[in-house]
């Protein structure tokens, strides 16, 4: 399966909306991010930053962690 996806895939099952917005700061002040940014942005990063974040949400989801807490961190790096 390929990760866009698999990425497809786990917030479909997870029940997340696509339109789920983050308000993150960036240089600019405050930017809201909706989810389906960052997944799309998912999509065209290199497959080696493409495996990390998928190591990290496998990760995260074992330990029954937030994902949408780890998805607003990489909102956070899309708004600098």
């Amino acid at each position: 399966m390929s990760q866009a996806r698999w990425i497809d895939t786990l917030i479909d099952e997870k029940g997340y909306d696509p339109e789920h917005v983050f308000e993150v700061e960036g240089p600019s002040g405050i930017n809201t991010i909706p989810l389906g940014v960052v997944i799309e942005s998912f999509k065209n990063a290199s497959s080696d930053e493409q495996l990390a974040i998928k190591k990290n949400l496998i990760a995260l989801d074992f330990r029954a962690a937030d994902l949408l807490e780890y998805f607003g961190k990489l909102a956070e790096a899309l708004a600098r």
